[in-house]
């Protein structure tokens, strides 16, 4: 979408273009004795409830580097991103503005490090299949990511770790 402004220096016509904007979602693949499950996140702001741990890419940070900060902010968990699981980017997906989400596959180096941080009120594992109602498109993702795990294995993993530019 283009818009045309005069510029304030100037005053000739300038084009501000409107692009969603770059999120990171991980589905972190918390492995149990009692079986797998995921990491979700009670969100502390608006839209409130239970989502994917991820948030927004800063201005010159690959989508991995993103991901991996916003899971220590979020979660307290350092992660391996094993998978690309896909990119959403339904302009409805968010509610506050178009963003377009670039969703991984991780699975925690020290599970036991998991505590709430950041935007969350609380960090706890869900047994696959079994999560409450969620925000934004994430059970969506999980749907996915559900048919990924029954198409590619257990431990989520597609081609080995993810390494960002």
């Amino acid at each position: 979408m283009v818009k045309i402004r005069s510029c304030p220096h100037c005053g000739k016509d300038i084009e501000v273009y409107r692009n969603p904007t770059p999120t990171v979602d991980v589905v972190i693949l918390m492995p149990s004795s009692d079986g797998d499950g995921v990491v979700l996140v009670e969100r502390r702001n608006p839209p409130l409830g239970w989502a994917l741990p991820g948030g927004f890419v800063d201005y010159g940070e690959s989508c991995e580097a993103a991901a991996v900060r916003e899971m220590k902010e979020e979660t307290g968990l350092d992660v391996e991103l094993v998978g690309l699981l896909g990119v959403y980017s339904d302009p409805a997906r968010d509610t506050r503005q178009h963003t377009m989400s670039v969703v991984y596959i991780g699975v925690p180096i020290d599970p036991s490090a998991m505590v709430a941080g950041d935007d969350a009120l609380r960090a706890e594992v869900f047994p696959l299949g079994k999560w409450p109602e969620l925000a934004f498109d994430h059970t969506k993702i999980l749907s996915d990511f559900m048919a990924h795990l029954s198409e590619n294995g257990e431990d989520g993993r597609i081609d080995g770790p993810l390494t960002g530019a």
